[in-house]
């Protein structure tokens, strides 16, 4: 699993970038060139929607590019344009854009759902200056929330919110304290609430998708987004400083001199990097705040709050008295010890029961850890056997914990929903001042339970952690991001 396709782009010229295969979340980008300013690639994804019924949403892959400056060796953010008859997409696709510039949503221009073969697709750059660039394209993929209310609280949930319904009021006057319940302080309308629309990422990040994001770092950055030196020998696992909970990140080629960042890979089964059965599919674990904030900045991508966890999971049905994200009261917890297929990008369990969830420990063999993202999902599974929230997204309860931002200190309701901008600072953190604090994550929380917590904390209302500030490093932390 390898990148390839490497193409150089001198000046105008058509040379050769490199192009993303990413598998681990089912997007694949390949058949990348360049001409001009225009970049043409194919890309490809399963179990891909567009329906006009319940839920009523589509899903996307959110598309952005890096370019690399070949003479100082960093990586930049490319703008693409914001007109959309600058970019164009074969059947059955359409490109959307956004005001900002910094990627567009690719996703089906008509009613329809199964795989999307290899399509042909080319997006204008802009702002680029001569070259010689290299050139990276990426591919995460979303699922569409519709604007509309919801409800959240469930009066069952520890620490959950007031039964109350969040509608376009609340979102333009805000929700007092009194309100909302749950003990914190009053919502401002500046406060992303979930009832406008907004994308959210299908599934959570993967291990193939950080070693991405750590090879397009500087050395300074990637010091700050691993345990151990850019430097340390290859094999050297970099998550936890030896292979545990099934995460197998590795240095492929050590950096050195301070300056020449190291080439990472994945090796869960300890021996040739980036086999197949290296668990790039696996949710990658172990994310600090300041990690998680890295890696939506980088993306152009932004935190979810606590409000948006909820309508993801519930969308537009009556809350249920101790519901969990698949939409209803049964939970049947599954082992990483006994996945078929372990750490393969087939990973999976055949036998299908509904309330399907990615709790995987099993202390006895001492073999647990996240599943592969997406694990129970099949083109036949239903909501409840696949573990899936209302529009579409994967382990939203289990798996590994979803990063919040809470509405339960003042640090939290200060967020307003800035997006981040594809720029990290030069130590590798976040640059965005409106995000809680990467040293103190005040404002942050944790929701959806994960892989070693009791089945309750999984509810979709449950609040027991939603306004813990946890700054560190944890195995049950991952994450995921909206925008």
């Amino acid at each position: 699993m390898k990148s390839k396709n490497y193409f150089l782009k001198i000046a105008s010229a058509i040379a050769f970038l490199l192009a993303l295969n990413v598998n681990a979340n089912n997007v694949e980008i390949t058949g990348t060139s360049v001409s001009g300013n225009d970049i043409t690639f194919n890309i490809s994804w399963e179990n891909s929607w567009y329906a006009n019924v319940a839920p009523a949403n589509w899903d996307a892959v959110w598309v952005f590019v890096k370019y690399q400056d070949c003479n100082t060796r960093l990586w930049a953010h490319a703008n693409l344009s914001t007109a959309a008859s600058d970019h164009s997409a074969a059947s059955p696709l359409q490109v959307d854009t956004v005001t900002d510039g910094k990627g567009v949503f690719i996703r089906r221009s008509a009613l329809g759902g199964g795989n999307i073969s290899a399509t042909s697709i080319t997006l204008r750059m802009t702002g680029l200056g001569a070259g010689p660039y290299n050139f990276k394209v990426f591919g995460i993929e979303m699922v569409h929330v519709p604007q509309g209310t919801f409800e959240i609280g469930d009066g069952t949930s520890t620490a959950t919110f007031n039964s109350i319904t969040i509608n376009a009021t609340s979102q333009t006057s805000g929700i007092t304290s009194a309100t909302i319940g749950g003990g914190g302080p009053t919502v401002p309308a500046t406060f992303p609430m979930g009832y406008n629309s907004f994308y959210c990422m299908k599934y959570e990040i993967s291990q193939l998708q950080y070693v991405e994001f750590l090879n397009s770092l500087t050395f300074s950055q990637q010091q700050s987004r691993i345990l151990t030196d850019p430097t340390s020998a290859a094999g050297t696992y970099v998550t936890y400083g030896s292979y545990a909970y099934r995460n197998g990140i590795v240095i492929e080629t050590p950096g050195n001199n301070a300056a020449i960042p190291a080439v990472f890979g994945c090796d869960a089964t300890n021996g040739v990097i980036n086999n197949s059965n290296d668990g790039q599919s696996i949710a990658m674990s172990n994310l600090s705040w300041a990690d998680l904030a890295a890696y939506l900045d980088w993306s152009a991508l932004r935190p979810m709050t606590e409000l948006e966890f909820e309508k993801v999971c519930r969308g537009t049905m009556p809350r249920v008295a101790g519901e969990y994200p698949w939409g209803d009261t049964t939970i049947n917890p599954f082992y990483s010890s006994t996945i078929e297929n372990a750490l393969q990008p087939t990973e999976t369990e055949t036998t299908v029961v509904n309330g399907r969830c990615a709790v995987a420990i099993n202390t006895g063999s001492g073999v647990y850890g996240p599943l592969k993202v997406g694990v129970f999902a099949t083109a036949t599974s239903g909501r409840s056997s696949a573990g899936a929230a209302y529009y579409g997204a994967m382990e939203m309860g289990g798996n590994l914990s979803e990063r919040t931002i809470s509405v339960g200190n003042a640090s939290g309701v200060a967020f307003n929903g800035t997006l981040g901008d594809g720029t990290l600072t030069a130590i590798g953190d976040a640059n965005q001042a409106t995000w809680p604090s990467n040293t103190t994550a005040t404002g942050v929380g944790t929701r959806g339970g994960e892989y070693v917590s009791p089945a309750t904390y999984v509810r979709t209302s449950d609040r027991t952690f939603a306004s813990t500030t946890n700054a560190t490093r944890n195995y049950t932390f991952g994450g995921r991001g909206v925008r």
